[in-house]
């Protein structure tokens, strides 16, 4: 089976975090046909020629956008380079397991309505050393749809999906912060068929940086905008939805670091 590998590059990414991203999909054991590299806006020399240096061993197309768009728009663009209809997700800081790819496969090939598959991950620290948490989502069609109600379903950077499907429900929109759950609350609400690997297959960089991008005014902001997406689908009551909001909103208040030990314990209890 064909496929492509989609990555959205920013300027301020830390070219180690780049080159053992890039390491990752050069070891996988079921190779993809091409990998798709969008600069969103101009990128420092250094990152730059570390692609161009990979080009050598990986099949891949660079993208270059003019100026900083943002991931949603960054990734849109990036779809129209895709030439396969079946796309895998990756960022630039983690790490795919080297039988990623064919385990998704087989699901797939073995699955044939399946739209939209991702796995488990797994947090370390920055340099990759201490393990962190797990990042348990539903296996499942129903309990993935039962789970999108409260929180995200699925690990972006873990997940394959039909490029055609994407373009069906708008493909991406612009959401800071959460551009990956609101794409994937629209393919549920269509009914598709979705599911998740029990496996590990992504090593994901976490850390007290990652946390304080997840508290302040901007980030409640988006999760008001994805309590209005889910009613406008149907998929929460009203009255549900802004309890939940809520409940959502409290811990955005904490400090970083108390946010980060919040996500560490309500991770144990899924």
């Amino acid at each position: 089976m064909k496929f492509s590998v989609l990555i959205s590059l920013y300027n301020k990414e830390k070219k180690e975090y780049l080159i053992s991203c890039l390491n990752s999909l050069k070891i996988q054991t079921y190779p993809s046909d091409e990998i798709i590299i969008v600069f969103d806006g101009p990128i420092r020399y250094d990152l730059e020629q570390i692609i161009i240096d990979y080009q050598k061993d990986l099949p891949i197309k660079i993208v270059k956008l003019s100026y900083n768009v943002g991931l949603g728009k960054a990734l849109n663009e990036g779809l129209k380079h895709c030439t396969n209809e079946w796309v895998f997700r990756m960022d630039t800081d983690d790490i795919c397991l080297p039988d990623r790819f064919q385990k998704q496969i087989e699901y797939i090939e073995q699955n044939p309505t399946v739209v939209l598959l991702g796995t488990q991950a797994k947090e370390f620290n920055g340099n990759m050393f201490k393990e962190i948490a797990t990042k348990k989502v539903p296996i499942n069609k129903n309990e993935i749809y039962h789970f999108a109600k409260k929180r995200n379903p699925f690990n972006h950077m873990t997940v394959a999906y039909k490029k055609s499907i994407i373009h069906q429900v708008g493909g991406y929109c612009h959401h800071m912060y959460m551009e990956d759950y609101n794409l994937w609350l629209r393919i549920i609400a269509y009914g598709y068929e979705v599911h998740n690997l029990p496996e590990v297959l992504v090593n994901v960089r976490s850390g007290i940086g990652m946390y304080g991008r997840r508290n302040g005014i901007e980030y409640i902001k988006s999760e008001y905008k994805l309590t209005n997406l889910k009613v406008n689908l149907k998929l929460q009551s009203r009255s549900f939805a802004y309890f939940y909001f809520i409940l959502r909103t409290l811990p955005r208040l904490l400090p970083p670091k108390v946010l980060g030990k919040f996500y560490q314990l309500i991770r144990k209890f899924k």
